[in-house]
């Protein structure tokens, strides 16, 4: 409702992990780098990690795309609460290979049948699981075995976990040992700094269709990352609601005080960062001035009877 009142052709915040959005920082760049590397060189397993809300899903996303572009085969399961016949069956569905009625292990026959066919017409085969924090210690078992797919020199099926911090905790416990070492490539994605969160959000406004015409007061952005401390899905979730603020109050750009306001609404007023630690200059003028007050102080002591 409110993107002809800013100049926009579509919501430049909407929460859906669309890959046309995808803010390239120097970790997105290296994240998305190691994974299309790790599927090229058939390295095997490759490790995703970052906290909540930092565009994970959206890499994903993006790496799927080009997956598609390379015509490799993909299975990407997101809902990783699933036993271990229900997570085989869904990949191979969504490998596209039948597996009705058949018992584990003549379903995982054919699977190594169907990546050795693939391999020797030079394609492969990735396996992503999303919020892999999640999985049990029955399916991590099964992806180690998954592993074991392979010619003499190189992997069969490639394999992307992505997973919030909690995944690393996971795969520390001695019985995942294994499957830990077999980790080739681990990246990562992490919070915005200020100035990301300004590319961030004139990016994303860009795509969406905005023009020259300003959309936030620079006041505006810096308190957007203030409150969301650098994280892109609360970033999206306070410009989204300021915009439509904004609009019902007819107010472009959108000035700082609607920020703060949609912040209170959504209880992030406690969020805001601590303030700044000292410059070195700055320490070293109140060293001076706490030695002239205590100079002070002892001459006055002095001059007492």
């Amino acid at each position: 409702m409110y993107k002809k009142f800013f100049g926009l052709r579509e919501n430049p915040f909407n929460v859906n992990p669309d890959p046309r959005f995808l803010f390239q920082t120097p970790e997105t760049k290296e994240a998305l780098a190691a994974l299309t590397y790790g599927v090229q060189r058939r390295r095997g397993f490759i490790l995703l990690t970052g906290e909540v809300g930092t565009g994970k899903t959206t890499l994903l996303n993006k790496f799927l795309d080009w997956l598609r572009r390379e015509r490799v085969a993909t299975a990407f399961i997101f809902n990783p609460r699933l036993e271990v016949n229900q997570f085989l069956d869904f990949m191979m569905t969504d490998f596209g290979i039948s597996n009705e009625s058949c018992p584990k292990n003549q379903l995982l026959t054919r699977l190594n049948q169907w990546l050795l066919e693939r391999y020797r017409t030079g394609e492969t085969a990735t396996l992503i699981v999303d919020e892999a924090q999640n999985l049990s210690l029955d399916i991590l078992e099964e992806i180690r075995l998954l592993t074991n797919l392979e010619t003499s020199t190189e992997k069969l099926l490639q394999i992307v976990l992505s997973g919030q911090p909690e995944l690393k905790r996971l795969l520390s416990q001695p019985q995942l040992r294994q499957l830990r070492q077999r980790i080739t490539l681990r990246c990562h994605t992490a919070p915005l700094s200020a100035e990301q969160t300004h590319g961030y959000i004139l990016e994303r406004l860009r795509v969406a269709g905005a023009n020259s015409e300003p959309v936030f007061d620079p006041g505006a952005i810096e308190t957007v990352f203030q409150y969301s401390q650098g994280i892109p899905r609360v970033i999206n979730l306070l410009c989204e609601h300021a915009l439509i603020t904004a609009y019902a109050d007819g107010q472009r750009p959108v000035p700082a005080g609607v920020i703060q306001t949609v912040a209170k609404e959504f209880e992030l007023s406690d969020q805001e960062p601590e303030a700044p630690l000292p410059s070195e200059v700055e320490k070293a003028s109140l060293r001076v001035v706490e030695s002239l007050q205590n100079l002070s102080a002892l001459v006055d002591r002095l001059r007492r009877p």
